[in-house]
């Protein structure tokens, strides 16, 4: 608890004055010494001098009507009255934000710092993102995708320099998705190493909180989904913000992309709380006609059940789902979001614009920017330099310096994260000189970077600058419609020939997974499958214990091990869970209890 009292320690971070003037000569000299400034905010003070954010005062949009009816707002609620009713005798403001920074709650119990927090605009329907009013506590947050503090002159614009803020991001429990930030404010001269504990301790509990209320919701709709699914024999789906369901009739009859333009029309129409019907043309050239139904709980809205009647055939329904096209040589998938990405890295490419590709492992960043040079390049020369199997970063460094010595074709940068602080200056120095003497001649040497998912950049602000750009790739449990295409894409490179294919039931089992490791993991499972049975079709059992499970956590190696052992059992058993609880030397109680927590359903 941040103290309020005279003899309150000297303000955290320490060195105000030596921050003071690094803040003046980097806003006026465009100078900054990296042993003054913590590295995550000399990163933050670059992207706002990038966004020509005013550095003299604060001006910030605002919103008139911020939709306060969202799960965030209902689950955090509780959790701020009482954080509010513990800290009423402190100088701490307690604020929650949407996902663009816009300041959804503040809990002020101090009038007089509540009074600077208006004249600031740091007030509920105004915007502190980053973009805006520069490095602070919630749009660095943001920005980072992580817990930050920023005290007293770390704000780049004036008139924040009193405060003390930490902002703590606050994600969706099923998808990972930042939904805003839980931010504690007070005077700088009061900020203290545990108003970041508080707020990451009020945030979980928040997230704890959502979890619970996304469940009961996630519930609720697929009651509404089975229900609609036994009265009805067409097309049927469900969806809200981080689920989609949608029963086999659909996946048979539809195109992708008429899967998609419906998807798309219905989440259009669950904005409203009536139901509705309407009449959709679709890309295949076919008729529809949508009956949307919202689906309402106690705590707000969980989506809809959507029901859907052809009322005119094209000519591109398709009765083969597994036949597709691929969108460029060696890939997989016609999902929105991941063509959306491919179309991106073309865009790009064809532009002859240097960008960097990040995202979760495995998510194919390499396989792309492959891909999309061999469509454009059959012939080029297309080479790899990775940082991760270079060993010595010296002789990365050479050999990169040497591949700038072409005049053409595509050279990546990959695993540019794992480089050591010095390679990374080094390395910055030598694209920046590239750079240059690009300019001065007619070569077209098209430079790419990949790595991790930004969260894990640290240290890389100065090296991706020399990007002008970055596309960030979906990881597969947000495309996992592609799964469809994927399966028998990869099987073909895995066999000599198109002799292995996958069962309906195998691939809902594919389907349903989360895939951590994304593609790289699926390409795995499919290659352990392709060797123990190598043609004929892939049935369930066919499947690693892992594809049997849906758990929302990534398990220890032995907690690996007991779900593998509990999951053969429970197939030696034919399903019987006391056959296999005798089988394991288990209590039957055990068994139960060890298939709720590691997700364990087994297709009948």
């Amino acid at each position: 608890m941040p103290p309020t009292h005279s003899d309150a320690p000297a303000p955290y971070p320490p060195h105000g004055r030596v921050l003071a003037a690094a803040r003046e000569r980097f806003l006026t000299a465009g100078a900054l010494d990296s042993d003054e400034v913590r590295e995550t905010i000399a990163a933050s003070w670059w992207r706002s001098k990038s966004w020509k954010v005013a550095a003299d005062r604060v001006q910030l949009p605002y919103a008139k009507d911020p939709n306060l009816e969202t799960p965030l707002v209902h689950s955090a609620a509780p959790i701020l009255d009482r954080l509010q009713e513990q800290m009423s005798d402190q100088a701490v403001s307690i604020i929650l934000t949407d996902a663009a920074g816009v300041v959804l709650d503040r809990r002020t119990e101090d009038r007089r710092l509540e009074r600077h927090l208006d004249r600031v605009q740091l007030a509920p329907g105004f915007s502190y993102a980053e973009q805006f009013v520069g490095t602070n506590g919630i749009g660095t947050a943001l920005e980072g995708r992580q817990a930050i503090g920023v005290f007293g002159h770390e704000h780049y614009a004036e008139g924040l320099e009193e405060f003390g803020c930490v902002g703590v991001p606050v994600r969706h429990p099923v998808s990972g998705r930042m939904l805003g930030v839980l931010d504690l404010t007070c005077w700088s001269r009061d900020a203290s190493p545990l108003l970041l504990a508080l707020a990451k301790a009020t945030a979980e509990h928040i997230e704890r909180e959502l979890t619970t209320l996304t469940g009961l919701r996630e519930f609720a709709l697929f009651q509404e989904y089975l229900r609609a699914c036994r009265h009805s024999r067409g097309i049927v789906f469900a969806l809200n913000n981080d689920v989609v369901m949608m029963n086999d009739h659909a996946r048979q009859v539809l195109t992708t992309s008429d899967q998609a333009a419906l998807l798309a029309t219905a989440a259009e129409a669950m904005m409203g709380s009536k139901r509705v019907m309407i009449d959709v043309d679709l890309p295949s050239g076919a008729k529809a006609r949508m009956s949307c139904a919202p689906v309402q709980t106690a705590s707000g809205p969980a989506g809809g059940v959507v029901r859907v009647r052809l009322t005119g055939r094209g000519s591109g329904l398709e009765s083969d789902t597994s036949a597709f096209q691929p969108l460029l040589p060696g890939l997989a998938g016609s999902s929105a979001v991941w063509q959306r990405a491919c179309d991106q890295v073309r865009a790009h490419y064809l532009a002859g614009e240097w960008i960097t590709v990040h995202g979760e492992v495995g998510s194919g960043k390499l396989a792309l920017l492959r891909a999309v040079h061999r469509h454009h390049d059959p012939a080029g020369r297309f080479h790899v330099l990775d940082a991760a199997e270079a060993g010595d970063s010296a002789a990365f460094l050479a050999r990169t310096q040497q591949e700038f010595r072409q005049s053409s074709g595509a050279l990546v940068l990959r695993h540019i994260d794992r480089l050591p602080p010095e390679s990374i200056r080094a390395l910055t120095d030598l694209l920046h000189q590239r750079h240059q003497a690009a300019d001065r001649t007619e070569e077209h040497l098209w430079v790419t970077a990949t790595h991790r998912s930004l969260e894990h950049g640290h240290g890389l602000a100065d090296l991706l600058r020399a990007f002008p750009a970055a596309v960030e790739l979906p990881p597969l449990r947000h495309h996992i419609e592609d799964v469809r295409e994927l399966v028998p894409h990869l099987l073909a490179k895995l066999t000599s020939a198109t002799t292995l294919s996958c069962s309906p039931a195998a691939m809902r089992l594919l389907m349903r997974a989360t895939w951590p490791e994304n593609v790289a993991q699926l390409r795995q499972v499919l290659s352990t499958v392709a060797q123990n049975r190598r043609f004929g079709v892939i049935e369930p059992s066919d499947l690693p214990p892992e594809c049997q499970t849906v758990s929302r956590r990534v398990l220890s190696p032995l907690e690996a091990l007991e779900r593998d052992a509990i999951v053969r059992g429970l197939i030696d058993a034919k399903g019987n869970k006391n056959e296999a609880a005798r089988a394991l030397g288990v209590s039957r109680a055990t068994i139960y209890r060890k298939i709720r927590e590691y997700g364990i359903d087994l297709p009948q």
